[in-house]
């Protein structure tokens, strides 16, 4: 599956040189993983977001946001934003940033 090379490009804009920051292929996609634990990601058009399963359902009450299941079990903690909530890069941020936000919170790999 490509992925959106575009939003991906907008991501590493807002990381800028953000040390323990690396890129990885997973899920068919591109991830960000800070000190080794996924960030966010892009799958096609859409970004995946890591925030935690305490912040899940508030995540979820942000226009574009769905559970991910990419495997048929979705998967707590994990959103997917779809496109059309990402056209200005204000929104982009914050959800890069809450991604961030939580892979920090976590022992490094």
């Amino acid at each position: 599956m490509a992925f959106d090379e575009g939003l991906a490009e907008r991501i590493r804009d807002r990381l800028g040189t953000e040390p323990g920051v690396t890129e990885k292929r997973m899920f068919g996609g591109l991830s960000f993983l800070f000190q080794g634990n996924l960030a966010v990601g892009v799958i096609g058009d859409e970004l995946i977001v890591r925030v935690g399963p305490e912040s899940t359902t508030a995540a979820l009450a942000r226009p574009g946001a769905r559970l991910f299941d990419f495997t048929g079990r979705p998967m707590r903690g994990w959103v997917v934003v779809e496109a059309s909530a990402l056209s200005e890069d204000e929104v982009l941020a914050d959800w890069v940033d809450r991604g961030c936000s939580f892979a920090s919170s976590l022992p490094p790999k």
